[in-house]
């Protein structure tokens, strides 16, 4: 399991990647989490992150009728989360780059012994 502190910064990213990809509801996308390896993700953290990427503008929603039961709400990504997403991918790809970097090396990144 990740830990949530791991989680808290690449979430949303992670969150927009999975909405990039097809209209989708809040209950598959942590079905989708948990098939890509998340772990169990409560509602209480992926809804609000769906509430402020809605807020911000990066995300659209509409809600449909569900033969399941009540009314589902969809989400698509907007422009404006497009954008985030671009953005996310190009930190990420440094901080993985940079951690990756980290473990690869024998010696300390300063030149200096860890003490």
């Amino acid at each position: 399991m990740i830990p949530s502190q791991l989680l808290k910064g690449t979430l949303e990213g992670c969150l927009l990647e999975i909405i990039r990809r097809r209209e989708i509801y809040g209950y598959e996308i942590s079905q989708e989490l948990a098939r890509c390896g998340f772990g169990p993700i409560s509602d209480g953290t992926i809804y609000p992150l769906l509430m402020r990427l809605e807020k911000n503008g990066c995300i659209a929603a509409t809600y449909r009728s569900s033969a399941a039961g009540p009314r589902r709400k969809y989400y698509t990504i907007t422009p404006a989360g497009e954008a985030q997403l671009r953005q996310f991918c190009a930190s990420w790809g440094e901080l993985s780059a940079a951690v990756q970097g980290l473990f690869e090396k024998e010696e300390p990144c300063n030149g200096q012994e860890n003490r």
